[in-house]
């Protein structure tokens, strides 16, 4: 909780200026039982009808004072709360763009919107909270318990029964309600989680009709979510019975007792209904301060859980970097010797294993290869065989466990994250594309690209047919998650995507899986055409997809199985035998 209040450090004299007018309003309230007394015991008592006027000014004078306060109190409280709330949000936000594949695996998605959303607005309620009434609320408790023994010291003591028996009750609820509300949060995001999935696949949902066992499967979360609120909920409304009872029982005490001091004379009928005051401003304190307490319980778990969150540390780092000028002379060096390109190998990997977090055995074992720089590499195997888990080492999306990955002769660790997918244009296996323009999408591999550039990666990536026929062109807006458009016209953006950014190493994911074979064939030949030394990696399921590459890489089970081209893998390898003649056997294709 400690690192959530350091976002309150931009808003000190808000966090001072708040609470302080606070307790100015709450010291002009504590004045009012004083007057009232003096409208009974002077004004009444006298048929004083011009005292009692005058009295009754100052009481709309300190209720207007009072007025003023506490809306300035509010404004002080609200913007420290809310720029608190939006410095955590934004700190959160960038923070979880820092965490590897690994810890968005681990987390998972549901958990961070959570996090994002629900919990940073209770810290935001919370501080708004405290601001207020953390001090306000014990100011008019004690203030009101001083007022009292000014008045009769006697008749006081009342109030040091009632005020220590008021306090067990609700700090004993507070304890017992604090775990429990970290149990309710827990439970929201197995609902969150449910609720995402059933959203995101609806379609699915629907195609296998699967409605009733999912709505079946929500009801059940969502009860035991309702089961623990229930519980804390009960537990938390004996706060309020409880305070009523024992202020209550001890304003029937204290008027026992005044009425006896009023009979010998120590003390007037006005006093005693200030003293009645006091007490009823003691119920009314401890009520909010019992809510306040709940509500700085959820805030403190809420903000416990993000701090979780933000003490997460990403398990992939920055490396020291390289020198670009480093590497520009090296490659101007290998030109006047008459080397095509630097000798370095684009990309190699040097027995690498993987071992994903949580995972008993490796995802990997032993990837050795290397890919030049121009080469096209093919990677093939069955499902759960590894290819993606390859092709991810490369721009550090996991890193690897043994062995070492290098681009350009060098260590990827060596490199900054930056610099590193600066040199490597990724399509992934899923399409994903973001609510905008085409031009606006296009340009995240290359915010300066110009039309023309654009243009000429939307024919590489075979797009540009579609596009056109698009209203406004690349000025079309894409829905959210490019849902108004078809799986292949996404794949094909994506793909254009990455090469209007011009990377040195080109992934192609499986990411051409919902493209005809023709359109495919097409997609890479153009790619092949490209005159700059564009080093491509293109897995698939589909042999046809990659029987032209330089090298293909055939995996099975984490291991390479065989390595070569498409005519030496068909006369030894039996694993590419077999992936080929599944798919061309009954065309006749050889």
């Amino acid at each position: 909780m400690r690192k959530i209040l350091v976002f309150l450090k931009d808003y000190k004299k808000e966090s001072v200026l708040g609470p302080l007018f606070k307790l100015l309003e709450a010291s002009f309230e504590l004045i009012v039982p004083l007057v009232m007394a003096s409208i009974i015991d002077v004004g009444v008592a006298s048929s004083d009808r011009s005292y009692i006027m005058k009295m009754c000014m100052v009481l709309v004078m300190l209720a207007v004072i009072g007025l003023v306060c506490a809306i300035t109190a509010q404004y002080f409280a609200a913007k420290a709360a809310v720029g608190c709330a939006a410095g955590l949000r934004h700190a959160l936000f960038e923070h979880i763009g820092t965490l590897s594949f690994t810890e968005m695996d681990t987390v998972g998605t549901s958990t961070l919107i959570t996090r994002m959303t629900s919990d940073v607005n209770q810290v935001q309620n919370g501080v708004n909270l405290v601001l207020r009434l953390f001090l306000r609320s014990p100011f008019i408790v004690f203030g009101s318990m001083i007022m009292a023994f000014t008045i009769d010291v006697k008749a006081a003591l009342v109030f040091v029964v009632t005020i220590p028996l008021l306090s067990v009750v609700v700090f004993g609820i507070m304890l017992i309600s604090i775990p429990l509300y970290r149990k309710v949060q827990s439970a929201l995001d197995t609902v969150l989680g449910i609720t995402r999935e059933n959203l995101t696949g609806s379609r699915v949902i629907r195609a296998f009709n699967q409605e009733e066992d999912e709505t079946e499967k929500f009801q059940e979360k969502n009860e035991v979510l309702t089961r623990i609120q229930l519980y804390v909920g009960k537990i938390s409304a004996l706060m309020n019975p409880l305070t009523y009872i024992l202020i209550n029982a001890g304003i029937v005490v204290l008027v026992w007792v005044g009425a006896i001091r009023v009979e010998s004379g120590v003390i007037t009928q006005g006093e005693v209904v200030a003293l009645v005051s006091y007490m009823s401003q003691i119920l009314v304190e401890l009520v909010k301060l019992a809510n306040l307490i709940i509500n700085i319980n959820k805030s403190i778990a809420c903000g416990n859980r993000i701090g979780t969150i933000l003490a997460l540390e990403p398990s992939i780092r920055d490396g020291a970097g390289v020198d670009v000028r480093s590497e520009s002379m090296t490659a101007a060096a290998g030109r006047d010797t008459g080397a095509a390109q630097d000798t370095a190998p684009a990309v190699e990997f040097s027995h690498v294993g993987l071992t994903y977090a949580g995972a008993g055995e490796e995802a990997l074992t032993d990837i050795d290869f290397t890919a030049m720089r121009g080469e096209t590499i093919g990677i093939i195997g069955g499902t759960g065989s590894g290819k993606s888990s390859v092709v991810n080492l490369i721009p550090r999306f996991y890193e690897a466990t043994s062995g070492a990955v290098r681009v350009n002769g060098r260590d990827v660790r060596e490199y900054t994250l930056e610099e590193l997918r600066e040199k490597t244009g990724v399509v992934l296996q899923k399409a994903v594309l973001f609510a905008g323009t085409i031009r606006e999408n296009m340009r995240w591999g290359n915010p300066d690209a110009t039309d023309a550039e654009i243009y000429e990666a939307l024919d590489l990536a075979q797009a540009r047919e579609f596009v056109d026929t698009k209203e406004g062109g690349l000025d079309f807006k894409i829905g959210q998650g490019g849902k108004n458009l078809s799986g292949g016209q996404r794949q094909r953006l994506t793909i254009a995507r990455a090469l209007v950014k011009k990377p040195q190493i080109l992934i192609l994911d499986d990411s051409a899986s919902a493209l005809d074979f023709a359109t495919d064939a097409k997609l890479r030949s153009a790619i092949a055409g490209i005159k700059r030394q564009m080093t491509v990696f293109i897995v698939s399921q589909r042999a046809a997809s990659i029987r032209h590459a330089d090298q293909i890489l055939v995996l099975d089970d984490g291991m390479i199985v065989g390595r070569g081209t498409h005519e030496t893998l068909l006369a030894s390898c039996g694993v590419y035998q077999e992936i080929y003649e599944s798919q061309f056997q009954k065309t006749g294709e050889g």
